[in-house]
């Protein structure tokens, strides 16, 4: 897996990983250390670029949530409480203002969306959008 970082500015700075290579058991806590790092060095809008990532696996769905668990809880000035969030995802008007995914491969979208993630992650098919939706 290569990974490539880079920040687009939009209405905010949007730190993007373009992920080259699967997200799997044998990836995904690598993957999860580099988005680690760019939150822990400040990244407070992440874009990851799946465009060259064919398979996400259970363990990569596994690193999205923490993903953004881990953006929701540095926040600090917007969070919503654990309820509010909760009430948001299942009423289906909340979606993560800090965490969104592009270009997903047609098995990644099945799986994302059967898995319910799309009801609190935004997906894109095209980078500029997602820049502009953060």
């Amino acid at each position: 897996m290569d990974i490539q970082v880079f920040t687009e500015n939009g209405r905010v700075p949007v730190t993007v990983m373009h992920v080259d290579g699967n997200i799997d058991a044998k990836t995904y806590e690598e993957f999860h250390a580099k988005a680690h790092e760019l939150i822990v060095q400040g990244a407070r809008h992440l874009l990851v670029d799946l465009s060259h990532s064919p398979f996400v696996s259970s363990a990569g769905l596994r690193a999205f949530h923490q993903l953004f668990n881990e953006l929701r809880a540095s926040d600090t000035e917007n969070r919503l409480s654990e309820e509010d969030v909760r009430k948001g995802i299942s009423a289906g008007t909340y979606k993560s203002p800090h965490f969104k995914l592009l270009n997903l491969s047609k098995e990644t979208k099945t799986a994302f969306e059967l898995s319910g993630f799309d009801m609190f992650i935004e997906t894109f098919d095209n980078k500029e959008d997602a820049i502009a939706s953060f």
